[in-house]
């Protein structure tokens, strides 16, 4: 893997690439999520609504079901593309996609009473420049909420993976975790909260939580893992088919020792949600 830092273009394509994935499998799993972490913010019908880099609407969709006026923003097209069928499948004429680079965003100052972001801006390679414009489009007294995974090691759809991964790939190396992975630089709370008070915000608070995410079996997981970042895709990019199949087989015993013999298990992943007011 390559410790140089992605051009925007990169980024865009490379979440462009796994976007059916992501919709398909990734999704309906976040979306559950979504509307946990949106009860910190009571939202309102009528209530306007940023989220920043929605992959396909994991808080966008819930906060639209809620009665917001809802923008949704994602780099990459077919992202967007599927958030907005999705919305449209759901009957939610209340919900706007616009393909925008989240550390540049093309919307007013002091326009909406929530901006948030999941698993979207903790991602970021500039995280400052993308806080400063959640923060900059957020009306005075409006809520900034982030959502980012806890510590590697407390996340326990990565640890299978890469415990599988070590066993079943001979030679396998994981990313480096110092510094950690982009998907993981908000993972310690009190960076979260230095962060978010940096880029202006008050009344800061930040929560750890535990996100339950269930798999349905070794193959569901593989899917879910490859399709819910770039860096999945990438890690198994050049695996042959006996090798992914090696995986699968033991995740597949590593689901059932967890769930007692059942394919399927309920994993754990500890969560920060990061609020604060302009």
């Amino acid at each position: 893997m390559s410790t140089q830092a992605p051009t925007t273009e990169q980024i865009r394509d490379a979440w462009d690439a796994i976007a059916t994935g992501f919709d398909e499998f990734v999704t309906p799993k976040s979306i559950r999520f979504g509307e946990e972490a949106l009860r910190r913010v009571d939202l309102r019908p009528g209530q306007r609504f940023l989220d920043v880099a929605a992959g396909t609407g994991a808080l966008s969709i819930p906060a639209a079901r809620l009665g917001a006026q809802v923008v949704a923003t994602d780099i990459a097209p077919t992202m967007i593309e599927r958030l907005r069928a999705r919305a449209q499948g759901d009957g939610l004429s209340n919900l706007e996609g616009v393909v925008m680079d989240g550390e540049a965003l093309d919307l007013d100052d002091d326009t909406f009473d929530v901006s948030a972001s999941q698993n979207g801006v903790s991602l970021f390679p500039d995280l400052k420049a993308g806080l400063n414009e959640l923060v900059r489009v957020t009306r005075p007294g409006g809520r900034v909420l982030i959502v980012a995974f806890g510590p590697p090691q407390k996340a326990e759809f990565l640890t299978f993976f890469m415990g599988a991964m070590r066993v079943a790939v001979p030679g396998f190396t994981p990313p480096p975790m110092d510094p950690p992975p982009l998907p993981f630089q908000l993972a310690d709370h009190t960076t979260l909260h230095r962060k978010l008070v940096e880029a202006g915000l008050v009344e800061v608070e930040v929560e750890s939580v535990t996100w339950e995410m269930p798999f349905e079996s070794a193959a569901h997981f593989w899917d879910i893992v490859t399709s819910s970042n770039p860096i999945g895709a990438q890690l198994t990019a050049n695996l042959t088919d006996e090798q992914i199949a090696a995986v699968q087989q033991v995740l597949d015993g590593m689901l059932r020792d967890r769930s007692g013999g059942e394919p399927g298990a309920v994993l754990h992943t500890e969560t920060n949600i990061g609020l604060g007011t302009k």
